[in-house]
């Protein structure tokens, strides 16, 4: 199975570009979309989910419209947002379960038993019965996964999933992705470099509603290795070698800034090269349509 977006523009009434011809193929596993906030990540999201018109382009799921087919769309469409609401003063079972009858498991026995493996499948089961408004920000996401995994979808969009997640939670995300991505597409909408290096076979950057780049992470990580140059300089310094030199990331250090170079060689004597990694690639494509990132 695929997914095959091909030409795919919006303009919103405000006149903001978000989609310009977006073309993307993605195939069955993790698929990582990256870029800032305000990339067009979301717009494409939401078109992808039946939640907005595009106003032009097409895109098929295999042999399904997805532009036309709404409905047959959303009974295998799996949609975990970046903001949704939750119930505060209702369980997590009872919510399941009431989601799982709004997707068509009408059958009580079948409910039951689908409720009961998705909250073992999140690790849920334990606090099935206490209010969503207890639950933890991470605790809110896996119940979002497991609301989104009703009906065994075949294409499950997640946007900006681990945003907010302290680092056990985005670890055990990343396990729940992870094998959620071996029998179904599974698209990864997110500003977090970290989460498409950990989970993704395949990705593309975005920028201003552009595809910038697709392909395998570490083959694209691999075209850039000998590239990559670093340098400690003086805070007062910084300005004169982002005007010198291709300066893609600046990092304070210990009251310096560290900064890394995109150059075919080596800028001079002063510079160290770098071993590449996905995130000097994302600075890399996208510093042509946005400023030197500072981290």
């Amino acid at each position: 199975m695929q997914l095959v977006i091909n030409n795919l523009s919006k303009t919103y009434p405000n006149g903001v570009h978000a989609l310009k011809e977006v073309n993307l193929t993605i195939p069955n596993g993790m698929f990582g979309l990256l870029g800032p906030n305000g990339a067009g990540k979301s717009s494409l999201m939401r078109t992808l989910a039946t939640l907005q018109e595009a106003d032009s382009g097409s895109v098929f799921l295999d042999e399904m419209n997805v532009l036309e087919d709404k409905e047959g769309v959303r009974k295998i469409l799996g949609y975990l947002p970046q903001e949704f609401g939750l119930y505060p003063k209702v369980s997590a079972e009872t919510l399941l379960t009431h989601i799982a009858y709004l997707k068509g498991i009408t059958s009580h026995r079948e409910r039951e038993e689908t409720v009961k493996a998705l909250l073992h499948k999140v690790n849920l089961y334990d606090v099935r019965k206490k209010n969503l408004g207890t639950f933890s920000g991470g605790m809110k996401q896996r119940f979002g996964i497991a609301q989104a995994l009703i009906g065994n979808p075949k294409l499950i969009i997640v946007d900006e999933p681990t945003a907010g997640l302290d680092p056990t939670e985005r670890n055990r995300f990343h396990n729940l992705l992870s094998e959620i991505g071996e029998n179904t597409i599974v698209i990864l909408s997110t500003h977090i470099v970290e989460d498409v290096s950990h989970l993704c076979n395949n990705m593309a950057i975005i920028c201003k509603g552009e595809v910038l780049i697709t392909g395998h992470p570490t083959q694209i990580i691999d075209a850039m290795q000998g590239k990559i140059w670093k340098k400690t300089v003086e805070k007062e310094e910084l300005q004169h070698y982002i005007q010198e030199q291709k300066v893609i990331s600046t990092t304070l250090f210990a009251g310096k800034s560290v900064i890394h170079v995109y150059l075919d060689e080596q800028p001079d004597a002063s510079f160290i090269p770098v071993e590449a990694d996905l995130e000097d690639v994302y600075f890399t494509v996208i510093s042509d349509k946005t400023s030197v990132i500072t981290l």
